[in-house]
């Protein structure tokens, strides 16, 4: 019976009765070619942006690694680590590490609090646009206009001493450039000022983005006023606070034009960071190794910083 069923089975064909489906011939001949195709494509592409990354960053940061290992005479010998030995010896260069860390705090903390804080409190309402307006308006500013209209107002006889003069404070009035670190203090808020306008914007757009369900389902379950802000709105702006303490901590870092407009690093230097050191050594005491040797740790502690910071806010919890 069994022989007769299988007898009127219909043969299968061969190419059906080996163990599984046949590989393409051909594909294996042909792949590795199209994989270098799309490879040498997509280099071809991004090589104009790598060549110009290269000549204007790469190159120019070398040559500079370079520099700052030989010494400042005309003909240069070789100094080993002579010039990087100058934040050990040189108390100018040490003041100008103790105003860089103050400016990095004070740059990134200020502008973050200042622009959430200006961000939410102007997200709705009918004088939100007017009260965005004032607050992103220095930011069309640049450096130097900004320390032009905050030096009219900290000079001896500026405007704050004159306030404060009508006021019948006038053992608050002082002169506010003139001494360290209250100047420092007042040129982190002067950049404060004008930086806190790009947080404001970039919070409002994160403000924005954020799924009305969700405000809805925690007024739902109970929750309201601060508690709402810090377990609901404040976890979803995470991206945004990490753009704007990446930016404020770079512009801190290389902060420049509104130092040397306000006080030139003074008095006496005092007032320096490792920008303006960097500019001070090589220009104006004609030091291009220790000038070269400022910039390097300079640069290397961005990096740092930015990769330590990004790292950490960017990677998944429970990683």
């Amino acid at each position: 019976m069994s022989s007769s069923v299988e007898q009127r089975r219909s043969p299968l064909p061969a190419s059906l009765t080996s163990a599984g489906p046949q590989p393409d011939r051909s594909a294996p001949g042909q792949r590795p070619g199209r994989r270098i195709r799309e490879r040498l494509a997509g280099a071809g592409f991004l090589a104009p942006a790598v060549l110009l990354v290269s000549a204007l960053l790469l190159f120019p940061f070398a040559s500079t690694v370079y520099r700052s290992f030989f010494d400042d005479r005309r003909v240069s010998g070789f100094a080993g680590l002579d010039n990087y030995g100058l934040f050990l010896s040189d108390p100018v260069l040490t003041r100008s590490i103790q105003n860089t860390l103050m400016w990095v705090v004070g740059t990134v903390a200020l502008p973050l609090l200042l622009g959430l804080a200006i961000a939410v409190l102007t997200h709705t309402g009918g004088w939100s646009r007017v009260a965005r307006l004032v607050v992103v308006l220095p930011y069309a500013l640049s450096g130097s206009a900004v320390a032009v209209v905050w030096n009219f107002v900290l000079t001896t006889d500026g405007a704050a001493n004159q306030m404060l003069k009508a006021l019948g404070l006038d053992s608050l009035a002082q002169g506010w450039l003139l001494e360290w670190p209250g100047n420092t203090l007042v040129m982190i808020a002067a950049n404060t000022w004008q930086s806190a306008g790009v947080a404001v914007i970039l919070f409002l757009v994160g403000l924005q983005t954020i799924p009305p369900e969700t405000l809805e389902a925690a007024s739902l379950d109970g929750a309201a006023g601060w508690r709402k802000f810090w377990y609901v709105v404040l976890p979803q702006l995470r991206t945004v606070s990490v753009i704007v303490v990446g930016t404020s901590l770079v512009n801190g870092l290389k902060s420049f034009d509104l130092i040397w407009v306000l006080t030139q690093g003074g008095p006496g230097r005092a007032s320096e960071t490792l920008a303006v050191s960097m500019y001070q050594e090589t220009f104006l005491a004609l030091r291009p190794g220790a000038g070269a040797a400022v910039a390097v740790v300079l640069t290397t502690i961005v990096l740092i910083a930015s990769w330590l910071y990004l790292r950490r806010q960017l990677t998944p919890k429970g990683n």
